[in-house]
């Protein structure tokens, strides 16, 4: 299972209804499993003077713009 390795977010389970389906009142078309929107990416920390590859959701990468790359990346035990 795909999970972001700063937000700890993976996939859910919804409801895959039409409008037809609401309408009628019958005929429940089942779940969707609805995917997180995970992003492959090659991270540059300055701290460590390394390159890191992670696979991070697009709020991920907000929280990493907004704290910083290292201080995200310390708080999630990627880097030491």
């Amino acid at each position: 299972m795909k999970i972001c390795v700063i937000t700890k977010k993976s996939s859910i389970l919804g409801g895959g209804y039409s409008n037809r389906t609401r309408a009628t009142k019958f005929n429940p078309t089942g779940t969707v499993r609805k995917h997180i929107n995970l992003q492959k990416k090659r991270i540059f920390v300055p701290e460590i003077n390394k390159f890191i590859n992670i696979e991070i959701s697009t709020k991920g990468m907000r929280t990493m713009k907004k704290n910083g790359a290292y201080a995200t990346l310390l708080k999630a035990g990627l880097v030491k």
